[in-house]
């Protein structure tokens, strides 16, 4: 047989493999059966052993994991992994939209919604569409090198393949690491029956699988990367807007969120928000909100950067998510400095992707005012990533206003 029917063969199982593997492994949801699905994998089997010097290298028949690390190395990123700074309401978005067409002035623009993906923000470096190395945002300037790590992640093509163009020498894909719904939920389903401690949200279970010194840990975790961007490309792609980019890595085999919209006006975008807020329990992974972006490249660039975030874009995070719950007894903590500090003692209660179970009070006269007590019922919510918020007592003798960092 010649090579490049063999190695024909061999990417069309890989990619088969890789699909049925998120659908199993990511989704929860397989599409073939078990006996197919091994009926599959042997067929590659076979093939690699009938011609091992054509196996490839992002092959699924090769062991998932490897060494556990006795720490991560740190890695400076070439160009910076910035913040995005956050609106949470119409009169926010619509002033950074202002500020947007100010400084393209007698200009088109058009906005890109994505969702707000509620995981890790990774950055991913393929060399002649190869993987080298996988790096975690860290601060923004210096991240981690979980490479080990990234490799087990089963949605995350190794290898790069395109039929439509030529791949790239070097590509920067910029994206995020998360646990879908289903995984999580097994996961967790899956630890509580070992005896093992659950992980309170998504989010929290991505991170900790993503950063363990053993690649076997985080091979065994139902694990997604979805991208998000571009950050470097050479030679250039030649794209002109960021909407086409995401399709256009889609092409290279990489997911992207399951919602984008192009918006012609930021009118447009409000509603695609209060839309997806309406569906967000419908998704398939967790969010907090949506990503509002420039879609021309150009006018990205014309638009620049203000301190550690872009001009261009802005996350527009969801209202706060509520729960009700009761004061079980105040406490006072003796600060580094002797200051005292009154800490209200919450029933345990899930808001936002966290566990809240104690709220500091402050002073003695933040606890006068706000007239709080032993057994009185309070409203918690969670605003952003910020923090959580008591915001009113349901016991009827006042409002509440005071707030924990998380």
């Amino acid at each position: 047989m010649a090579t490049t029917s063999v190695i024909e063969q061999m990417r069309q199982l890989i990619q088969l493999i890789a699909k049925h593997n998120h659908a199993y492994y990511v989704m929860d949801q397989p599409t073939i059966s078990d006996s197919e699905y091994d009926h599959l994998f042997h067929q590659l089997k076979a093939l690699e052993e009938q011609y091992p010097d054509l196996v490839q290298s992002d092959s699924p028949t090769t062991k998932v994991g490897g060494q556990a690390l006795s720490k991560f190395q740190s890695v400076t990123h070439v160009v910076p992994m910035l913040s995005l700074g956050n609106v949470f309401n119409q009169e926010d978005l619509f002033a950074f939209a202002r500020r947007v067409e100010e400084r393209l002035p007698n200009q088109k623009v058009q906005y890109e919604v994505e969702l707000k993906l509620d995981g890790l923000a990774i950055s991913l470096w393929y060399e002649n569409g190869v993987l080298i190395r996988g790096v975690t945002r860290g601060d923004g300037e210096t991240g981690e090198d979980i490479t080990q790590n990234v490799k087990t992640i089963r949605n995350l093509p190794k290898v790069l393949h395109s039929d439509h163009f030529e791949i790239p020498r070097l590509l920067e894909v910029r994206g995020e690491v998360l646990m879908p719904k289903s995984g999580f939920e097994k996961l967790n389903a899956e630890q509580e029956a070992k005896g093992d401690k659950t992980f309170a949200n998504p989010r929290n279970a991505a991170a900790g699988s993503l950063r363990q010194l053993d690649p076997n840990i985080a091979a065994a975790r139902p694990l997604a990367f979805y991208a998000y961007g571009i950050a470097q490309c050479e030679p250039n792609h030649g794209l002109t807007t960021m909407h086409d980019s995401l399709q256009w890595l889609t092409k290279l085999g990489f997911e992207i969120a399951e919602r984008q919209y192009l918006c012609n006006s930021i009118q447009e975008v409000q509603q695609r928000y209060e839309q997806i807020q309406q569906e967000r329990s419908d998704l398939q992974v967790e969010i907090d909100g949506m990503v509002v972006k420039v879609d021309d490249l150009k006018q990205q660039q014309q638009l620049g950067f203000l301190s550690r975030e872009p001009r261009w874009a802005t996350a527009y995070k969801f209202p706060a998510q509520a729960a009700l719950t009761t004061v079980d007894q105040i406490d006072w903590q003796v600060g580094r400095t002797g200051t005292l500090t009154p800490v209200a003692r919450l029933n345990p209660v899930f808001v936002g992707g966290v566990t809240v179970s104690n709220v500091t009070l402050h002073n003695i006269g933040e606890i006068h005012r706000l007239d709080v007590r032993v057994g009185d019922t309070v409203s918690v919510y969670r605003t952003g990533d910020v923090g959580v918020t008591i915001n009113s007592n349901v016991s009827s003798r006042t409002q509440l206003d005071f707030q924990m960092a998380v």
